[in-house]
């Protein structure tokens, strides 16, 4: 297992203001670059790819992300009161109307 250069084709450009692993790049430790790959395998050296860091304070810098990401998505898919109050639903015409 060594770097045979294909990998240079797949190298990241570091992302400015959030980490590596928060955007998907993952990082081969045989070519030493960090990758933008789908796959969990190196494409070069056929090595496994990290999906996350090894230190624990990068650990939970990327926990507390991901739960942040996390609680926007399901606050945006939340309906407030006000909106749910505005649905009727009429089952002689089986229609849903919004006032």
């Amino acid at each position: 297992m060594t770097c045979k250069g294909i990998c240079i084709r797949h190298k990241a450009q570091k992302p400015l203001g959030t980490g590596r692993y928060s955007t998907g790049q993952k990082r081969c430790q045989i070519c030493e670059l960090f990758l933008r790959w789908d796959g969990f395998w190196c494409p070069c050296c056929g090595y496994r790819l990290r999906t996350r860091p090894r230190n624990l304070k990068l650990k939970n810098k990327l926990r507390t992300r991901k739960e942040i990401e996390k609680r926007k998505l399901s606050a945006g898919n939340e309906q407030s009161p006000i909106q749910v109050a505005n649905l009727s639903y009429y089952k002689d015409t089986e229609k849903l109307v919004i006032f």
